[in-house]
């Protein structure tokens, strides 16, 4: 089980504060779900919100893969992952197939990839780079449990500003050029991962146009 204490910094005053990132467990659901409603208010729909089941099934399936971050004695940031066995990147899937549509009964101890289900931080901290934190600590669970990587889908909110000029695949490499910004994919990628490929209706999403973009991060120890 992962626990571990850092130090962040506030990205506006540059001061530093205390920060924890540990294994969440149910007893923490009301405080993830708060963690959810800043993050995703109305007209959000509460129903995607995580439920009770859910984060019981992260706490039973694979507690190693639940994650949360605390700061000023609350948490205030929380990444959930499962164990997949993919072999062929080709295979095209929505989110809600990979994650059993978040319950994660599908988790498989015998897989190769830690596969991203959720990350999520509340508005009031974002200036303090925790959702790179967040990312670090499930790479260092992909190390720990000698995984080949760490894949998951991202939203591409800004495609459909470029829809009728772009591909998905052309936005994707525009966004990696340097001349298109995008603040999922940009995130992303400061945060280690690297593109595989778009996903046409990986889920529902009118600004990426039902597009999700798959990037991984390869474990350095592993060939």
């Amino acid at each position: 089980m992962l626990y571990k204490q850092l130090f962040v910094f506030d990205k506006k005053t540059k001061k530093p504060k205390n920060a924890i990132v540990r294994n969440y467990t149910t007893e923490d659901f009301d405080e993830l779900l708060s963690v959810q409603k800043e993050a995703f208010p109305p007209p959000f729909p509460s129903e995607l919100w995580w439920n009770v089941k859910q984060i019981q099934n992260h706490v039973a399936y694979f507690p190693d893969g639940a994650l949360c971050i605390e700061m000023d004695g609350k948490i205030v940031g929380s990444m959930t992952g499962l164990i997949v066995d993919i072999e062929d990147d080709r295979e095209e899937h929505t989110w809600e197939q990979i994650t059993d549509n978040g319950y994660i009964r599908n988790h498989n101890n015998e897989g190769n990839t830690l596969y991203v289900v959720d990350i999520c931080v509340s508005p009031s901290y974002r200036s303090y780079g925790l959702g790179q934190v967040l990312m670090q600590s499930m790479y260092e669970v992909v190390i720990h449990m000698q995984l080949d990587r760490l894949l998951g889908g991202g939203r591409m909110p800004n495609y459909h500003k470029y829809a009728h000029v772009y591909s998905p695949q052309q936005f994707v490499e525009g966004v990696v050029e340097g001349h298109i910004y995008d603040p999922v994919i940009t995130f992303l990628l400061k945060s280690g991962r690297t593109p595989v490929h778009p996903v046409k209706d990986y889920l529902e999403d009118e600004e990426s146009l039902n597009y999700g973009l798959l990037m991984e991060w390869k474990n350095p120890f592993k060939r």
